[in-house]
C-alpha cells in the first residue's frame, strides 16, 4: 500500500486489538481493531476517521505501545515495535513516538508545573546536561507553541483550554519525535480556538519536518490538515487514499455516508441534500464471499469483496 520507494516512518500490518472480560459461556470478546493495515511516510500526516467507537483511538494507543497488540506488526523507522521489547528499547520507542491526547484537562498532571510537565521527558531520557539547559529548552518551546516564559511556573488550572492543548503539544514536540499521534486534539476545544490549534500544528510540521498520525471524527478538518485518509467502520479500514482522491471519488458506501453528512454552510443547498444512511445488512451480502481491501484505483484502497469490486471498476 505504499506508492513511493520512500522508506515509511510507521507500517502497520494487520494490526488486531481485542479486549475480552468475562468467563466461559459468558466472555465476550470486542473486536475493537480487527487487522488494519496502512503506512505513513516521513513528513505526511495521515488522517484516520470514523465514528465514535470504531477504534481509532485504540489504534493510535495500541501504535504507542499503551496496549499490547493482539495480533499483528508495527514497524517504526524499519523496526519492529509490537511485541516484546526490552525496557530499554521500549523507552526509544516512546521518545519517538509521541502523542497529543484528546482532553488537554485530563491529560496534564494538576499537581506539576508547567514546567516540570514538559520537563518530565526531557529528565526520564536524559536529554539534558544540567537544568539550566533545560530550562532553556523549555522556554524556547513554550514560545514556538504561543506561549510565554512566564507562563512556565504556572499549574494546568490557571490555563483555558486552547492554551493547555498549547501545553500538550509542548510535551510532545520537546522530544523532537518522528512521529507525533495526535487524538482528536481539537475535538474538546471551542470552535473559535480550533482553529488556532491546527495551524499551530500545520507551522510545527513544517518547521520540525513532522511526520503525523492525525486522529478525528470531523472530514472537513480532515480534509483541511491530512495528505492521506483511512477510514474506519467496526475495526476495520473500509478506504485508503489520498485525501484529494478520497473525497472526490469516494468508493465505500459507508465513506460516501460520512461525506454526506458535512454540512454545507448554504442553508437553501442544506435543506435540500439528501444524506445517505448505510446499513452494512441492506448494501453487502458476505455469506459466500468475505471482503479483503483492495486496490481499485491507483493508491485507491476499499474493504469490498471481489464481486463488488469487480462491479466498481465496471462503473468507473
Amino acid at each position: 500500500m505504499n506508492n513511493t520507494n520512500q522508506k515509511p516512518v510507521l507500517e502497520v500490518k494487520n494490526l488486531k486489538q481485542h479486549f475480552s472480560s468475562g468467563f466461559g459461556k459468558k466472555k465476550v470478546v470486542v473486536k475493537a481493531v480487527d487487522g488494519i493495515s496502512f503506512n505513513i511516510n516521513k513528513g505526511e500526516t495521515f488522517g484516520l476517521v470514523g465514528e465514535s467507537g470504531c477504534g481509532k483511538t485504540t489504534t493510535g494507543r495500541s501504535i504507542i505501545r499503551l496496549y499490547d497488540p493482539t495480533d499483528g506488526e508495527v514497524y517504526f523507522n524499519g523496526k519492529l515495535i509490537s511485541g516484546k521489547l526490552p525496557k530499554r528499547e521500549l523507552r526509544e520507542v516512546t521518545r519517538g513516538i509521541q502523542m497529543i491526547f484528546q482532553d488537554p484537562i485530563a491529560s496534564l498532571n494538576p499537581r506539576m508545573t508547567v514546567k516540570e510537565i514538559i520537563g518530565e521527558g526531557l529528565k526520564i531520557n536524559k536529554l539534558c546536561k544540567n537544568e539550566d539547559e533545560m530550562m532553556e529548552i523549555i522556554y524556547d518551546i513554550l514560545e514556538t507553541v504561543g506561549l510565554t516564559k512566564e507562563h512556565a511556573g504556572r499549574y494546568p488550572h490557571e490555563f483555558s483550554g486552547g492554551q493547555r492543548q498549547r501545553i500538550g503539544i509542548a510535551r510532545c514536540i520537546v522530544m523532537r519525535p518522528d512521529l507525533v499521534i495526535a487524538d482528536e486534539p481539537i475535538s474538546a476545544l471551542d470552535v473559535s480556538i480550533q482553529a488556532q490549534v491546527l495551524n499551530l500544528l500545520n507551522k510545527l510540521k513544517e518547521k520540525l519536518g513532522l511526520t503525523i498520525l492525525f486522529i478525528a471524527h470531523d472530514l472537513s478538518v480532515v480534509k483541511y490538515f491530512s495528505d492521506k485518509i483511512g477510514v474506519m467502520y467496526f475495526g476495520k479500514l473500509v478506504e485508503y487514499a489520498d485525501a484529494d482522491e478520497l473525497y472526490n471519488n469516494p468508493l465505500h458506501p459507508y465513506t460516501k455516508s460520512l461525506l454526506s453528512a458535512i454540512p454545507i454552510p448554504d442553508p437553501l443547498t442544506e435543506r435540500n441534500r439528501t444524506r445517505i444512511s448505510y446499513n452494512p445488512a441492506e448494501v453487502h451480502d458476505y455469506s459466500k464471499e468475505q471482503p479483503e481491501l483492495t486496490e481499485v484505483r491507483p493508491g485507491h484502497f476499499v474493504y469490498l469483496s471481489k464481486s463488488e469490486v469487480e462491479k466498481l471498476r465496471k462503473e468507473l
